[in-house]
């Protein structure tokens, strides 16, 4: 099963290379982890259009609330680039970890090694880049690889990455938490709670799956071997947001990305829906309305994370 999930980070990949080739966002690293792809359907590309933005929004209020002293966890990163982003637009943090699965991290570590832009994106002249096969540590990017259901493992993990528990720490994760178990997910969300006095976490997944478009959702998945072991907590907006409010997180919200789509830059919104005709928008809001944007913080430090929102 391990696999059909892993084979999801190739999916996710094509589909935002091949946004970015539409014209939906830019990203000049993408074509580095993904090969030329075949075309992907319109309300696709502006559902990965969405998610991504909205999470940029959150991660730059983010950095540029704490100056810069803070530290950026991904779990279940895959072929994320979001790193090199930030780092190309002045926004890098001082730590930025991404945990996946050593098959995953693996891969990414031959595309970094290979590929001198990914390699100039990690590299301080300062130290040292240190990797094997499957990981890699530098000043500031550090990639591991874990499974997440192993929580002292990721645990051990993080802390060979040098993390200061002491600073404003965001979380991130995006189709995730919803192939582990809910027993499992709580207990990381917990432990993150309990062992990082200041932080703030996004996660984006399936909402709404109680529905028959929800249950197609899941039928399908499985037929690719890909089971929602977490999908009771997707079952609702309410639901989504207390597994973080019930396991010692002060606060949060949770918006399905219909909401966060109109939350948008509507100047921006306007630019990307001139890309392409949408045949059925019935069909594109029923795809955003199963999917959300979640996000949960506490604040030792009062630095002022309960001021994030996507307006």
């Amino acid at each position: 099963m391990d696999d059909a999930i892993i084979g999801t980070n190739d999916d996710a990949a094509s589909c935002k290379r091949f946004a970015v080739e539409k014209g939906y966002w830019k990203d000049p690293f993408i074509s580095n982890f993904v090969p030329r792809v075949a075309k992907k359907a319109p309300e696709i590309n502006r559902g990965y259009y969405a998610r991504v933005k909205s999470i940029h929004i959150l991660v730059e209020k983010f950095i540029k609330l704490t100056k810069g002293q803070c530290q950026i966890v991904s779990l279940g990163a895959g072929f994320d680039t979001l790193f090199w982003k930030l780092k190309e637009e002045g926004l890098a943090p001082k730590c930025y970890v991404e945990v996946d699965f050593e098959q995953v991290t693996t891969r990414k570590c031959h595309f970094i090694k290979s590929k001198q832009r990914l390699l100039d994106g990690i590299s301080d002249e300062d130290s040292d880049i240190v990797l094997n096969k499957s990981e890699l540590h530098s000043a500031v990017y550090h990639l591991v690889s874990s499974n997440l259901k192993q929580l002292s493992n990721l645990e051990s993990k993080l802390e060979s990455c040098h993390m200061d528990r002491a600073l404003p720490t965001l979380f991130l994760s995006e189709c995730v938490l919803v192939y582990i178990d809910v027993e499992s997910t709580n207990k990381i969300v917990k432990w993150i709670a309990d062992n990082f006095p200041t932080a703030f976490y996004v996660n984006y997944e399936q909402v709404n799956m109680r529905d028959s478009f929800g249950q197609i959702m899941i039928e399908n998945l499985r037929a690719r071997d890909c089971v929602l072991s977490g999908v009771e907590a997707c079952q609702s907006l309410e639901s989504q947001l207390d597994r973080f409010l019930t396991h010692g997180w002060t606060n949060g919200d949770a918006l399905d990305m219909s909401t966060v789509y109109k939350c948008l830059p509507q100047a921006d919104l306007q630019r990307i829906e001139r890309l392409e005709m949408l045949d059925e928008r019935e069909l594109l809001d029923q795809l955003l309305s199963h999917y959300c944007l979640v996000w949960a913080y506490k604040d030792t430090l009062d630095v002022g994370l309960h001021t994030i929102n996507l307006s």
